[in-house]
């Protein structure tokens, strides 16, 4: 089925969903676009072959002819655009954060469930190939259970004002960048294991603003699992993005931004276009050669269309972006208060019986083992612990 968009939001991440429906070998496009300014939204229709245009959020909403609203405005206007669509009974994409606080997303949540309205949580960095790769192995066992898992977005700053208001935001590093990380992080520990606690760090380090610069945070899960977030609006150089996760059988590492597999030198500035947050167009750069792939959009659009279509929930939907919320009000709280603090979820959808703790593996039936390795005579050597006794010994192993 071909789908009819409007986009609400002229702006960087506006301007990649659009580019993403069109690019991409689908029947869907955007047939209406809402800006707070009128000159923004003709120009941005102009520039993708739009038919109509508007700064009227309820008239884009309402449309006759589109059945599906893509969100890309600033995070204070997301629920007010979401009752909007409730109210006409379209299809409801809206853009990372749900919300501005866990109380907020939780709200909306009930509001688009009660009406039976299609939600969409668009987290594009959980859609990217590799990401969706490494997901696919860590289901797979390939790496046992996942022990530890760090995600880390770090830029020089977000594109438009209202990113650095924190009124219109709702915070800093944390909630622009943060959300992403924790919820690819949910995504490789396993999104049924609960997240229960959080133990931060945030500061305003650099930029004069009320919000913080730089944070780093770890989230504890039932099994012992830790998620780490780093995230940065003072890292020069461009953009990282970095993905590590181990395993109890493996390891997986994933670098989508700063190490493409492309380089290049250039010796004077030629003011072309590298890649997003890119700072310069001289000396070595690292060019992205599909941004909109690079990124997940076009992966993210069609899972969600496809699910629209399928009657099902996508990968990410309002449920995900509402835990995401959670853990980020958890990440706040515990930057004030220095200490661990709970992850407050009334609303809990995944497993209820307790997780098995991530735990030592069985050698045999009297040991458990500790390492194993493999010695430079060839020999096998493996360190073990007698259950009985407690006492630790090593054993070698003819190959």
């Amino acid at each position: 089925m071909a789908h009819k968009i409007t986009m609400l939001g002229t702006g960087l991440i506006g301007m990649f969903y659009t580019r993403a429906l069109h690019e991409h070998r689908r029947p869907d496009r955007v047939v209406n676009v809402y800006s707070r300014s009128a000159d923004h939204a003709r120009t941005f229709a102009e520039d993708w072959g739009i038919s109509r245009w508007t700064d009227d959020m309820h008239e884009a909403i309402r449309d006759p002819e589109s059945d599906v609203v893509v969100i890309g405005l600033p995070n204070n206007l997301h629920k007010k655009a979401i009752e909007l669509c409730v109210e006409a009974g379209k299809a409801i994409l809206c853009t990372k954060p749900l919300a501005l606080h866990g109380k907020e997303a939780y709200e909306i949540l009930q509001m688009v469930e009660k009406a039976g309205v299609f939600h969409g949580y668009l987290e594009d960095l959980c859609y990217t190939p590799k990401t969706l790769k490494a997901i696919e192995t860590i289901r797979q066992g390939s790496i046992g259970q996942v022990t530890w898992a760090r995600a880390r977005e770090a830029h020089p700053g977000p594109h438009s004002d209202w990113f650095w208001d924190s009124e219109q935001s709702g915070g800093g590093a944390i909630i622009d960048l943060g959300c992403h990380c924790i919820e690819i992080g949910r995504n490789y520990i396993g999104k049924d294991v609960r997240p229960v606690e959080v133990m931060c760090w945030a500061d305003t380090l650099v930029k004069p603003i009320r919000a913080e610069d730089n944070a780093i945070a770890l989230i504890r899960y039932e099994t012992g699992a830790i998620g780490q977030i780093e995230v940065s609006w003072t890292f020069r150089g461009g953009m990282e993005l970095k993905d590590e996760v181990a395993g109890t059988e493996g390891t997986i590492r994933l670098d989508h931004w700063l190490r493409t597999g492309i380089e290049v030198f250039s010796s004077g500035e030629t003011g072309s276009y590298v890649a997003e947050k890119a700072e310069s167009s001289s000396g070595w750069l690292f060019p992205v050669g599909d941004e909109v792939n690079a990124l997940g959009y076009q992966h993210m659009f069609t899972d969600m269309l496809d699910a629209l279509d399928e009657n099902r929930s996508p990968m990410e939907d309002f449920y995900d972006g509402y835990v995401v919320n959670a853990i980020m009000d958890a990440c706040y709280a515990s930057a004030k208060s220095k200490r661990w603090e709970p992850v407050n979820l009334p609303l809990w959808r995944g497993t209820i019986k307790p997780h098995e703790k991530i735990g030592p593996k069985e050698y045999d039936t009297w040991h458990w083992l500790i390492k194993e390795e493999k010695m430079p005579d060839g020999q096998r050597k493996v360190i073990l612990k007698i259950k009985d006794t407690g006492e630790i010994i090593q054993k070698f192993i003819a190959s």
